[in-house]
């Protein structure tokens, strides 16, 4: 197995390339020998592949996502959160948000924490987490 970097890859025609840790040529990667999902092969990412001869040159196959090649300082940080208890909650109520302000809130925050989220997982994941929210009475409609 060799590994190597996602230099890029096209979501849409389902091809990129690799850069290989030990140097030398680029490789071709094709989303039928992924892994993995397409979605999640983005710029930067580490994949262990086997290498082979390809029609029109070398070619990646059994591709896997084996981490993330930004370094640790280049990984934005969360901020700690203050968990008050029922305890400590004297009128019994909290803020209630309207949907598009938590919308909002929740997209930038998937942006700071993983730049690389396409918009489809970040619609997803805020759809999920809006209907939480009405679930439990955390947002205004």
């Amino acid at each position: 197995m060799s590994t190597g970097k996602v230099l890029r890859f096209d979501q849409v025609r389902g091809y990129g390339f690799i850069a290989p840790s030990d140097g030398g040529d680029d490789i071709f990667l094709h989303a039928n020998d992924l892994l993995v999902e397409k979605h999640l092969v983005v710029p930067g990412v580490l994949m262990d592949f086997k290498v082979e001869e390809g029609e029109r040159g070398l070619k990646a196959s059994a591709a896997r996502i084996v981490g993330s090649s930004a370094p640790e300082s280049a990984v934005p940080s969360i901020a700690p959160v203050r968990v008050v208890s029922h305890a400590e909650d004297t009128d019994g109520l909290c803020d209630v948000l309207p949907v598009g302000e938590l919308t909002q809130e929740v997209t930038e925050t998937l942006l700071r924490i993983d730049p690389a989220l396409t918009s489809t997982q970040i619609v997803r994941i805020r759809a999920e987490l809006i209907r939480i929210a009405e679930r439990y009475g955390w947002v205004e409609n």
